[in-house]
């Protein structure tokens, strides 16, 4: 490799760099997922479709139908997922009211240390509501504006990972170097993001199943029937796409549940959720290391340190990032 060839590599290590910082800074992570999922899944399917089509206009349009399908397809699935939290059988709302009134109804079986932390009554709780929401109502104010722009973002993310997946059939071989070299970092990305998200979709399923039979099987042979289970299993799978966070999202509320048959279930699943998700935890890291040859404590780490400095996106982002790195790095040599 000549000395050009080095800088070009460089100056695209370099922009891709600032391109995924600017992306967590400027908080674009779900458009950028969004992206790389619709061009990751276009990829997957697209090959299978040309090799049946013998003129390259055929195969352009069939990119272009495909990419539209994908998109249509995933817009659909999160629409599909919003419907079932509002039906009756996935109500979201019925959810939290439900939880709200196993947390009165327990006052009379908790430690009387933990009862002087609760409300008194229904009312009560409501008061303690309105009184949390005024002295946080700057940031309620934006959370509707946040979710709504999260969302427009999403949108906008599909769309652009179609229309990448989709002009790349149009370019070919006539990408000057510079661009080339971009090209190549988004690739590698895309692969790590695939390599990855796949991973952490069996690790979800995974979590689902043992979730559910808990729920479902373990439970009821007790003589333990908890409410609005669809619900909690739904919640579980996910909420299990989000690494860590996810599991502590779905435990919280299968607990609280648990506590509308007694606190004696509510320890029992406690327990249950403890020993399973550490289990899991270190599984994940096992399942997603296994994906990029990296060891359970290099994506501890990375997670960690991505967490310390970009927060929650940092977490969720970190696996894909070191994946992408490693990579990198491992095409030239150095690891």
């Amino acid at each position: 490799m000549n000395i050009l060839d080095r800088r070009i590599r460089l100056a695209s290590w370099l922009l891709a760099a600032l391109g995924m910082i600017a992306v967590l800074v400027l908080h674009l992570l779900p458009a950028l997922l969004a992206g790389l999922l619709v061009f990751e899944l276009v990829h997957l399917i697209a090959p299978n479709l040309q090799r049946r089509l013998t003129s390259a206009r055929s195969r352009l349009v069939a990119v272009v139908l495909l990419a539209t399908l994908v998109v249509s397809l995933t817009t659909a699935g999160v629409i599909g997922a919003l419907a079932f939290f509002k039906s009756d059988v996935g109500s979201l709302s019925g959810l939290f009211g439900k939880m709200a009134q196993i947390i009165e109804d327990a006052r009379s079986a908790l430690p009387s240390w933990i009862v002087d932390m609760l409300p008194l009554n229904a009312v009560g709780l409501q008061q303690m509501t309105v009184d949390w929401l005024r002295e946080h109502a700057a940031e309620v104010r934006t959370v509707g504006k946040d979710a709504g722009l999260a969302l427009a973002h999403i949108l906008i993310g599909l769309i652009i990972g179609a229309i990448v997946s989709t002009q790349e059939a149009l370019a070919g071989n006539s990408l000057r170097p510079l661009s080339a070299a971009l090209a190549e970092r988004l690739r590698r990305l895309a692969d790590a993001f695939r390599r990855i998200v796949f991973a952490q979709v069996r690790i979800s399923a995974l979590n689902t199943v043992f979730t559910a039979i808990y729920l479902v099987v373990a439970l009821p042979l007790f003589g333990v029937h908890l409410p609005l289970t669809k619900t909690l299993i739904a919640i579980t799978l996910i909420a299990g796409l989000l690494p860590v966070v996810g599991n502590l999202i779905s435990n919280a509320v299968i607990v609280v549940v648990s506590m509308a048959h007694s606190p004696h279930a509510a320890l029992a699943s406690l327990a249950f959720l403890v020993v399973v998700h550490k289990f899991e935890y270190f599984l994940n890291a096992r399942i997603v290391g296994g994906q990029i040859n990296a060891r359970a404590w290099e994506l501890l780490t990375a997670m960690l340190l991505m967490e310390a400095i970009f927060g929650l996106p940092g977490v969720i982002v970190a696996p894909i990032v070191y994946a992408w790195i490693k990579d990198e790095l491992s095409n030239v040599g150095l690891v």
